[in-house]
């Protein structure tokens, strides 16, 4: 008795990641867009702060640690990179030198504005071919 000759299956799966280059979701002077964040950071600013830290992914104490701007410049450079937000270190300095908590209510409202979104676009296609 003769079988069949098998089939082969080849399965071809193409994963592709899209992440480009980004920008803040709202300005550095937009408190008027979240007026929750901005409440927070007029009444509890440390609060706000913590709450910040925490939502993107550090220990909520940090900012209790921030001699002389230094978690503050870390943690911004840190949402910068995560997101592709172009900028600079100098940059994120000088921004928290001169508005302070300004930039803290930027940076609360993109980890808020981000965690609502994906990261990145993720596409995955898959084959089945047969001979």
């Amino acid at each position: 008795m003769a079988y069949p000759p098998p089939h082969a299956t080849q399965v071809v799966s193409v994963t592709t990641t899209q992440q480009g280059v980004s920008s803040w979701s709202t300005g550095l002077c937009d408190c008027c867009s979240d007026m929750g964040t901005c409440c927070c950071g007029l009444w509890c600013f440390p609060c706000m702060q913590c709450q910040t830290a925490a939502d993107h992914g550090w220990c909520c104490a940090m900012p209790l640690l921030d001699f002389c701007c230094v978690v503050s410049c870390l943690l911004r450079s840190s949402i910068r990179e995560r997101h592709g937000i172009p900028g600079s270190c100098c940059g994120d300095c000088c921004a928290l030198y001169w508005c302070f908590p300004c930039v803290w209510c930027q940076m609360n409202r993109e980890v808020k504005i981000r965690r609502r979104q994906p990261a990145s676009a993720t596409v995955v296609t898959t084959q089945v071919t047969g001979y």
